[in-house]
């Protein structure tokens, strides 16, 4: 038996590739501990070669620092490493979870239990099909399982190409004795894209309510109602027509069935789909019962026209030279001292000694090479410092007066600095970027908080909140079933830090709110998130929430080790001025363990009051 059908999910990036597949993978594992046989899912990660930019190398290091996967848990099986060798993947003893490969593995891996396949290349030729259906479609055991996650295969794309990429599956599926149609059916998109770089999947933990309901009807109507967005329709054995809608039937849904079917059928058609409301009314979350959740998105005014208020957007509109910046280094910044069989760079007070081997090895800082010159500094510079926002001209000049300054009135020898040439240029890029964090403040605090600043939020121009939105996160699995989560219960993501730690105490506080109509865990980070500009990044609220009366809640939670630091004080000013400028219509508290004696609940509850 093989996994059918093959969720096939398109990422903008690599890295979200990577991140999708491997939340797939930690959903699987969830559902395979409750299958009676044992099964660890496992993802085959298809690095590039040698000489492109997603090396197994890198590929490996990622996992392990950014996906903070135990190295334990990483197999590469390439044709230099061979980590798999003697390796049974089936034992309950083994820990891998994630194997690494460039090519297609021809011989000495072989397990069922592969589920995810995630290629960081574009998927197309003949060699990655046959290995994406040779490695991640044989059913464990062969035999179906019980939860039909686990009768799926699951590919992560790190480009949108997913119309290439279905018909090379197509074809291979063919080539295996699929008749054309039975190929393309069992290929689909993981989810149809919330917004176009975002095509990921996400696994539901139970099925959506489904509406059935059976009318006597034409062939013209069954015609009509197929190609109705959102209606599935069948005829029945004894020639009637069965109309099918998963999830809600909203108004105007209703309202195109009702236009369509015969004038006869339409008075139980409305009965039918009355009571379907009302007895799956508690089955749907607010998001799948279509309730708007939207929160204004903070603007500026900028050369006379409205835009998202945005660091990076300011600076777009920002003219600013590296040249009104000095270029001088002082003593305490970069320093270099010669003692008898060594030599110290020392950087912001931080020595690191060279050591030379022997005598014969010195060779000493003030020697004349041939090919050292100032000149060749300043062009070897620009090479490795140069910056898309700094016209190259520029540049240069500003790097003749460094190379300058370090050479005359610092005393250094021009071959001190080309032996040192590459910490220099790590020096010279970090001076760079303080200096464009200056200007980024600048305009920062120009177009948010200087008195001329013409600043207002836009419920026009809304960040919206949807069913599905964070269908690739990882959700939260314990006990507790929150009341009123916008999403529903099941599809909370996963809170930050313990399982029942602080963060997940402030979303128990919030879901017993008074007043409270609905809530939801802004995930930091994620394309779909809501967030408030800050002078160097994107600030990522950690739970928004809608109050009966219409006005929202941004609520930021902080332990009390971090609540008075510089980056939240920035983050409380923000939230300010978003609340300030909402007319009444909206609050911004940063919650504390306590504060003042006062538990979390109870500061939310005299925010909301006061």
């Amino acid at each position: 038996m093989i996994k059918l059908p093959i969720m096939l999910s398109e990422h903008d990036t690599w890295q979200n590739a990577v991140n999708g597949a491997i939340a797939t993978r930690a959903s699987l594992a969830e559902a395979a501990e409750d299958d009676v046989d044992y099964i660890r899912p496992i993802i085959l990660f298809q690095a590039q070669p040698k000489n492109q930019e997603v090396t197994v190398e890198v590929l490996k290091k990622h996992l392990i620092e950014v996906e903070q996967i135990p190295e334990d848990r990483i197999a590469v099986a390439t044709g230099n490493q061979r980590e798999l060798d003697g390796i049974d993947l089936f034992d309950k003893k083994c820990t891998i979870e994630h194997v690494i490969t460039m090519e297609a593995l021809k011989e000495g891996w072989d397990c069922s239990f592969a589920y995810a396949f995630c290629s960081v290349s574009r998927i197309q030729s003949a060699v990655d099909v046959e290995q994406l259906l040779g490695r991640v479609l044989r059913m464990p055991y062969a035999k179906r399982r019980k939860d039909d996650a686990l009768n799926k295969a699951y590919a992560f794309l790190s480009e949108p190409s997913f119309g290439e990429a279905a018909r090379s599956l197509a074809d291979k599926l063919v080539a295996m004795g699929f008749e054309e149609d039975e190929a393309f059916d069992n290929i689909e998109p993981a989810q149809s894209s919330l917004d176009a770089d975002t095509g990921l999947f996400g696994p539901r933990d139970k099925p959506k309510p489904t509406f059935k309901h059976t009318i006597v009807a034409t062939p013209e109507i069954v015609s009509e109602l197929k190609n109705r967005e959102g209606v599935t329709v069948s005829e029945t054995d004894d020639g009637k027509l069965e109309i099918t809608v998963t999830g809600r039937v909203d108004a105007e849904l209703e309202k195109v069935i009702t236009e369509a079917i015969p004038e006869t059928e339409r008075k139980n058609f409305t009965k039918a789909v009355t009571k379907y409301r009302i007895e799956v009314k508690d089955q749907l979350s607010p998001a799948e019962q279509g309730e708007i959740f939207s929160v204004p998105r903070l603007i500026s005014e900028i050369q006379g026209e409205l835009e998202f208020a945005d660091t990076d957007v300011f600076m777009e509109f920002h003219d600013w030279s590296l040249l009104s910046h000095s270029s001088k280094m002082g003593d305490g910044e970069f320093a270099i001292r010669e003692t008898a069989r060594s030599f110290e760079i020392d950087i912001d007070g931080n020595r690191v000694t060279y050591q030379f081997a022997t005598e014969d090895e010195q060779l000493a800082l003030d020697i004349d090479v041939e090919g050292w010159t100032p000149e060749a500094l300043v062009l070897w510079l620009d090479r490795q410092v140069r910056q898309p926002d700094i016209h190259q001209s520029e540049l240069l000049r500003w790097l003749r007066d460094l190379v300058g300054h370090l050479i005359t009135p610092r005393g250094m020898h021009i071959a001190a600095l080309m032996r040192c040439k590459f910490i220099l240029a790590r020096k010279v890029r970090e001076k760079i970027a303080v200096i464009r964090q200056q200007e980024r403040d600048g305009v920062y605090q120009r177009f948010l908080f200087a008195p001329e600043a013409k600043v207002e939020v836009s419920f026009d121009e809304a960040f919206e909140f949807k069913d599905g939105m964070y269908w690739d996160q990882r959700r939260y699995r314990g006990r507790w079933k929150p009341r009123k989560h916008f999403l529903g219960p099941d599809n909370v993501p996963a809170f930050d830090g313990a399982e029942n730690g602080e963060e997940f105490q402030c979303a128990q506080a919030i879901d017993s709110l008074p007043g409270l109509k609905y809530w939801i865990r802004n995930v930091a980070r994620h394309p779909n998130s809501f967030w408030l500009p800050t002078a160097t990044d994107k600030f990522y609220p950690d739970f928004v929430a809608q109050m009966e009366d219409d006005r929202l809640l941004i609520i930021e939670y902080k332990g009390a080790h971090l609540a008075d630091g510089s980056d939240t004080a920035e983050k409380r000013t923000i939230g300010q001025l978003w609340e300030q400028k909402s007319n009444e219509k909206g609050l911004f508290i940063v919650i504390e363990k306590t504060v003042a004696g006062k538990d979390m609940r109870t500061q939310l509850i005299d925010k909301i009051e006061n």
